[in-house]
Order: C-alpha cells, then structure tokens, then sequence
C-alpha cells in the first residue's frame, strides 16, 4: 500500500511532480509501469477524490425565485409595490386586484420557466451521464476502458490520436505526440511532446500514440486550476445578459415616461393624485413585456428538451435558431454516414508478392497491427486470424508506429527468429504504392483492382514488407516489397439513407466530404441516395480535373459537388471556408479528428452580429437605434390600418416566416452595404464621395444610419396587406418616422463622439445611404407577398392565374386548391416525377428549396432509380417493403 503521508503531499502540491524526472515521480506516487491495483485505487480516490470539477448545486427555491430576479420583473415588482403602498390616496383603497394580478403573474411566468428548464437541464444531464469521458488505464496488468473520473495518480493510461487527455500526466517510453492545448493555453497550432514532458487534461492528442502516468486530476490538474478561479455560477450566459440589456432598456423607456407623466398629469393638468397614480400603474404594467423571458426561455428549453429526447445535447440554446439556417451539411463518411464496423473479405484478397499466399497476406497485415489497444482496422485484422497470438508469434517487436492522418499507414518493426530485421506496413494503397514505386504495369493492376474493390463498396488496405540491413529502427531500410491489397466493407448505417433524403427534401444540401477513394465515394453516395457527382481532393488545388469541369472556378466546383474524396483535414477546412464565402450556412459532421479543423470553422450563425463583433460597432448607437424605434412603434397604435374583411387570428407561421426572410434580407443588404463601403471603392466611384474603407468611425456612422433607415421603413411593410405606398400611414407614424430618420441623419452627417467611436460622414454619404436604402426596400414588398401565398398555396399560381391578391374567398381559395391537388396525387405512381413534385413538396413545406438542392435530390432520384434496377437493390427494396431482416436472410442465402 502507498504511504498515506505522501500521497497526501502529492495532494497538497508540496511536490513538484511536473519537473522531477520520470522514475522519481514513481517513487514519489508509490507506483510502477504496471499501473495500480483496483484496491489502490479505491484507497487513492479517498484521498484525492473522483477526477471531475466539483459542481455547485443550486436550490431550487433560489432557482425558482431567480426568474423573478431580473429588470423586467423588478418594475412588474415595483408596480406591485405601488398598487398597495401608494394607490390609497383621496379615500380609495389600495388597487388589491392589481397587486393580486401582478404577483400571480410573476409567479406563473416563474412557474412555467422554472419547470420546463428543469426538464431540459435533466435531460440533458441524463445525456451527460451516459455520455461521461472514458480512458484506456492500466489496473490489475490489465487495459480496460473506464470513466476519466475513477482515474487517480499513480494510474498508468493510454492516449492515442483522437483522445482527449484525461488529466494532467508525465509521458512515459514511445515516439513525440501532437497535442492541441489551444483550449487551455491560446495556441493556435498543436506543440510536440516528447517522452518525459506533460500533457495537460482537456487537450487532445492529433498525432501519435503513447503511454503516460497521471500526477493530478479533477481540481487539481491545470484545467481544473483555472477553472476553480472562476465561479461559473456569477457567469452570465448570452441569452440573460440580451434579456438584461432589454429589461434596462425598457426601465430607461420607462423611466422616461413616467417622468414626463408626472409632469403633465401633476403640474399641468392638475390631476387628482389617484389618478395620477392609476396612469403610472397602467404605464408600468402594460409598457413591460413581462412574459418575454418566460416565453423565449421556455422556447428555448422546450427545443433543446425535444433534440435531448433524439439524443442530442445543446451546449448553447442559440444553435438551435443558427441550425433552422443551415443550407449546406458537410459530412464525414466514416462512423458518420456508416457504421465503422469492419470487416475482411478473405477470398477477396489479392497477392502480388511471389511465394505467398492469402494467408500469408493477412499474417502481414496483422503484424502491422496493435494487439492491444486496437483500433477498428486492427481489431478487424486481427481478428481474421484463427488465433490473435498469431501476430506476434516468432518474431520480437522493436517499434510501432501507430497510424496518423499524415502518412495514412501503421508500421512495425521486428526481428524474427534468426535475428534478421524486417519492417511492414499497412495503411491507404496510395501511400503504401507511393513507397513501394511499383512499375506501371503493377501500379495499374493494383489500381484495377482497387477500382472494383471500390464498385462493390469495398475499402482497400495495402501491405508492404521492406529487409533492414542496417538492423536499427532508425534506418530506411531497403526497397519496400508490395505484398498484397485486402478488401474491407464498411456497411452504411441503417438511417443514413433515409436522414439524407429528409434533409434534401428541408432544403439542405448534403455533401459527403471523405478520406477514402473517389470510387468508394461514389458508390456510398448512390446506395444512400446523395448522388454521385463526386470529385478527388486533387481538383479542389485545379490539379487533374476531368474536361467537364476544367471550366469551372473551385468555389462553384464546391457548391455543386456531392462530395469529394481523398481529402485531409486542411481540404475539409478550405471547402467549408469557401461555402462560407459563397454565403452558405455550412454544417460540418464526424467523429475522426482529422474532422476538427473543419468542426471549428463551421461556425454557423448571423453575420450581421459578427460584423458587430468584429468591427466594434458602437453599442451606444445600437442603444439610439432601439430608442428611435421604439418611438416609431409606439404611434402605431394610433396609426390607420385598413381592417381585415374576415375575423383575424393570429397567424403565426406568416409572422414567424415574414420576420426569418424580410430580417434576412434586411441582414444581408447590410452586409452587401458594409462590404461595399469597407472592401471595395463602389460608392466613391460611382457617386463622387470619399472613400470610408479604411475610417472605423466613419464607417460605424454609415452602416448606423442605413440599419436605422431600413429597420424602421419595415413598419409600414408589416403594417400594410397591399402594396406599402398604396396604403398611407397614419399621421403619427409617419410623423414619427421622419423625425427619428432626420434624427439619425443628423447624428450620421454631424456627430463627432468618440464615446461612442463614431464621426460625421457628410450630406453625399447620407444621400447616399437613403438612395441604397430606397432600392432595396422595393423588394420587401414582394417577399411579403411571396411569404403569404406560400403559405397560402401555390404562390406564383395564386398571383398570376387564380388572381388570389384580390380574391374575396376564405383563406385565399384554400380549400379549392387542396381539392385540386388532392385529386392530382391520385394520377402519381412511384416515384414522383418532376412535374409533380413541385406540388408535392409545396404542400409539405412553406420555403422552396434551394436550386443547389433540387439539383442534388435529381441526382439523388436517378441513383435511387438505378438501384432498383439492379437485382440486388430489387432484392433489398422488396425485403424493405414486406419487413423482413435483411442481415438474417444474408445469413442463410446468397444472391
């Protein structure tokens, strides 16, 4: 048993376990290579605890009173505080009905957050629990996985490419790792370990394979550290600290007017003091949005709660709004779109070297695999033989290197019996005939076959033997021997299939993005419906492009693939980056690590908010723009509005789908406007004014008075059922619409603030500016027409031939059209053809698919149709259709 003294100075950090050498942190955590035993282990984790950061758990009573605690509610409190303490004036009793009201209210919007975000959080903790990190570690001699959070020092583990370090440790024997740190210490590239050095818990390891033993976990490791210096319970999150900036706004607004209320109500008119009183009530209650936080946060919590129910955690509840704008899905192939579950097809292997056999080739194979610590393709190897002892059977390991995404192969070296040295490797059949330097005939033959390998959905994996003369692990050795190809069958998940075919029908396009050969691509894509317009990585650098798309620019080449093959992580980083500026909303998924660049650049969400971010736009302005409209919107209530010849409701999906496109639009016309101004010279070319590119603060000026403009011009859009100029507004709005747009114009032309790091740009820059703005507001009155047949029906059919505009019919003619649409679906047969399903896909959905999109579910259908005229996809489509299981039936027959 280890000394309990030292163990415990190990825990008090009265020992510098990061620096001593290797062997005397064995002695100092009572340890060996072996690892521990299970009972020191238990005996450790008393006293050094689990391997986790400690969490603070809050009260519910707290929680629950918390969402009472935030601006909004304090003036609702405030309210509540007045109705009984100061509305007893001129013999009237205290307002008890308000007070009532009030408190009911706060306490049912509390209610209501309180238990959906309670179901959320233990969903999601649920998801957590069975999603807890797990680590290779050595206990009792022996590997097994386990939870990082049994892990203490003294323990032996494994790290290999891909895994996330459990806690802080000292590398042990073995070749440098990669590891990424950026998490913990802001380097943005992956810094070399060599044996004997630390690596820290939370960074990930991209390159090697080592073993390492652990000198401190949970709070004690230098994640855990830093982590313990910041209560995370006074973080405040984005969504609290937007609905914190609204509640002050509406306090300030408040404020406002009720200061201008007592001065009217009291000194002018002279009004009594209860009704004075009764009229500041009637500002503060209904000039609050009480139920706003309640009704964002339970959406919020209700969406995250369903994606939980479908095995998906939401770390951050604004990605669920940045997914629905998601048109481009990036997806790995590997473990993402198929099950990763291997295996070898032994009468398919083929031999090239002489006096070998099958089983030689596979004996080989197996040799350049791990025997412990396998990974899938090892597993699978090694697994072929009769027994796994086999691979290691007389001869004497001298060196592994394991697989990473740069060389692509695994590699042992070894003696055998008579002391002569000898090294194989396995890997991709690219990088193991580029060694070899096959002649051509060879090269064509091993292609060939790679080829049909490819046609049957079939992966292959190369073996190569080399002699070392020299007889060290250092040497080159000489000419490495090409000894055979093997074909392994990754079979497509049972899911992928039809999840491609609902995200082509929603719009999105899916793109296989993989490492494999262009043919195993191509034949994965048909059978799961993606098409086959695919393309090898070499063309994504303009290097070996076929004649069809030697004309086209790598961007558009992008866009309109179904996926490319052969790729490394840094092509996976450049496609996204290219969908991203040719505006598509990208999505990247997978699960290898050479996923990760990608992963992080696929950073979905509003470009307009990181347009802000990144250029430092003023939040004082931000704040004089909400001011303006809020000003704006306060007279429509007031404002001449034509009445709606039918009884109203109301109609959600027009209002939530009006405010997604006319927003986005408005968005991008920013975005084309702040592009304009700061990357190009456009507006000084062609209007005669000076250039702003490179003025921050006049730039800031120019881009607040066109997001002024146009956000505030979208009211009389929203206001009107007709055509926005045919409809006059209200005295009062337009009123207030020209005062807060001279204001802002003002501000625009004159304001010299520093504070708020804005500087005048001068009358031609405002002409300007309200000129752009004059454009691109012609527009938003067709989307609102667009929107609204959409949703209505057939929306260019209702405009031009049923005339539905002016239709005095309910809903539009509604009913007659699904008539008519359902008497056409009874014409379809199979599959639908293009003509017909348009209609279909209207009825189903309010927005058209993008042309990208159609374009891929074209593909799609013609691969579909081609797997059902062959025998085994009509074999596969009828025991899809009667229910049976296919794998069974594969069991007992061959077709």
């Amino acid at each position: 048993m280890a000394d309990r003294g030292n163990l415990e100075g190990v825990k008090n950090e009265t020992v510098d376990l990061e620096s001593i050498p290797v062997e005397e942190v064995f002695e100092q955590l009572k340890c060996t290579k072996q690892g521990l035993t299970s009972e020191e282990g238990q005996q450790r984790l008393q006293i050094f605890g689990p391997n986790k950061l400690e969490e603070k758990k809050e009260s519910a009573l707290l929680k629950f009173l918390g969402f009472m605690w935030n601006p909004l509610s304090w003036v609702m409190e405030i309210a509540a505080i007045m109705a009984i303490a100061l509305a007893n004036g001129d013999g009237r009793p205290p307002d008890w009905q308000d007070f009532v009201g009030i408190v009911v209210l706060l306490f049912v919007n509390s209610t209501i957050s309180f238990i959906e975000e309670n179901n959320a959080g233990s969903a999601a903790a649920a998801l957590m629990a069975g999603l807890a990190p797990k680590t290779k570690v050595l206990r009792d001699t022996k590997w097994s996985e386990q939870d990082a959070a049994i892990l203490v020092p003294g323990d032996v583990i494994s790290i290999k490419l891909g895994d996330i370090v459990p806690a802080d440790a000292r590398l042990l024997d073995g070749d440098p790792l990669k590891i990424d740190q950026s998490a913990l210490t802001g380097e943005s590239l992956p810094v070399t370990k060599n044996p004997g050095d630390e690596v820290f818990s939370g960074s990930t390891c991209k390159q090697g394979e080592i073993e390492a033993v652990v000198i401190a976990t949970g709070v004690h490791t230098f994640f855990g550290k830093a982590a313990h210096l910041v209560d995370s319970t006074n973080n405040v999150g984005h969504f609290q600290m937007v609905l914190t900036a609204i509640g002050n706004f509406c306090i300030v607004s408040i404020a406002i007017g009720i200061i201008a209320e007592i001065i009217v109500m009291y000194p002018i008119q002279h009004r009594k003091y209860r009704d004075g009183i009764d009229n500041l009530l009637v500002l503060l209650i209904g000039g609050i949005p009480i139920a706003m936080p309640t009704v964002l946060s339970v959406t919020m919590a209700i969406g995250s709660h369903k994606l939980s129910e479908q095995g998906a955690i939401t770390k951050r509840m604004t990605a669920i709004e940045e997914m629905a704008g998601m048109d481009v899905l990036c997806s790995d192939k590997t473990g993402t779109l198929t099950l990763n579950k291997l295996t070898v097809d032994k009468n398919l292997v083929e031999v090239f070297a002489k006096d070998m056999d099958k089983d030689t080739v596979l004996l080989y194979g197996a040799r350049a695999s791990r025997v412990e610590n396998q990974d899938a393709i090892d597993a699978c190897i090694v697994g072929m033989l009769s027994d796994p002892k086999e691979a290691r059977e007389g001869i004497n390991e001298i060196h592994f290197l394991p697989f990473n995404p740069v060389d692509k192969r695994t590699a042992i070296t070894y003696t055998d019996s008579s002391g002569n040295w000898y090294r194989i490797s396995k890997g991709a059949p690219e990088q193991i005939i580029e060694i070899c330097n096959l002649k051509e005939d060879v090269s064509k033959r091993a292609h060939s076959i790679i080829d049909k390998f490819a046609d049957r959905g079939l992966r292959s994996l190369a073996v190569a033997q080399q002699t070392i003369p020299e007889k060290t692990k250092e040497s080159p050795g000489g000419p490495w021997v090409f000894v055979g190809l093997l074909p392994l069958f990754d079979p497509p998940r049972h899911d992928s299939a039809e999840t491609i075919r609902r995200a082509l029908h929603l719009g999105v396009n899916v793109k296989m993005i993989t490492g494999d050969q262009l043919a195993i691509g191509k034949e994965t894509g048909r059978r799961l419906g993606m098409g086959t317009n695919m393309y090898p990585s070499s063309s994504l650098l303009g290097q070996h492009k076929d004649e069809a798309i030697a004309h086209l620019p790598v961007e558009e080449l992008i866009e309109t693939a179904d996926g490319f093959a052969g790729v490394f992580p840094e092509h996976k980083y450049e496609i996204v980056k290219k969908l991203q500026e040719r505006k598509h909303i990208c999505g990247m998924t997978g699960d290898g690590v050479n996923d990760a660049p990608a992963l992080k650049k696929a950073d979905i969400g509003f470009m307009l908010i990181a347009l802000i971010w990144k250029f430092d736009f003023s939040p004082f302005m931000v704040l004089i723009i909400a001011i303006l409209n809020d000003g704006t919107i306060m007279t429509i209530s007031k404002d001449k509005v034509k009445p709606s010849p039918l009884p109203d409701s109301w109609k959600l999906k027009e209002i939530f789908a009006t405010g997604v496109v006319l927003g986005t639009y408005l968005a991008v016309m920013t975005v084309i406007f702040f592009y304009a101004a700061h990357d190009t010279d456009f507006f000084s070319d062609h209007f005669n004014v000076k250039s702003i590119r490179d003025h921050d603060h006049e730039l800031i000026s120019a881009v607040y008075l066109q997001v002024s403009i146009v956000s505030q011009a979208l009211i009389f859009v929203t206001r009107s059922r007709s055509w926005s100029f045919l409809e006059r507004p209200g005295f009062l709005l337009m009123g207030a619409f020209v005062v807060a747009q001279l204001i802002a114009t003002f501000i625009a032309v004159y304001a010299d603030w520093d504070f708020a790091n804005v500087h005048g740009i001068g009358w031609g820059w405002a002409g300007v500016i309200w000129l752009y703005s004059i454009i691109f507001y012609i527009p938003l009155d067709v989307f609102k027409f667009l929107i609204r047949y959409a949703i209505s029906g057939k929306g260019w059919n209702n405009l031009i031939n049923s005339r539905t505009a002016f239709t005095n019919k309910k809903d539009y003619g509604r009913g007659e059209r699904e008539a008519q649409w359902a008497l056409a679906q009874r014409t379809l047969h199979g599959l639908q053809p293009p003509e017909t399903s348009e209609r279909f896909t209207d009825k189903n959905s309010y927005r058209e698919l993008s042309e990208i999109a159609e374009q891929a579910k074209r593909r799609a259908e013609v691969a579909r149709l081609r797997e059902l005229h062959t025998l085994k996809g009509h074999v596969e489509s009828v025991v899809k259709l009667k229910g049976l299981d296919m794998e069974g039936i594969q069991q007992h027959y061959t077709v």
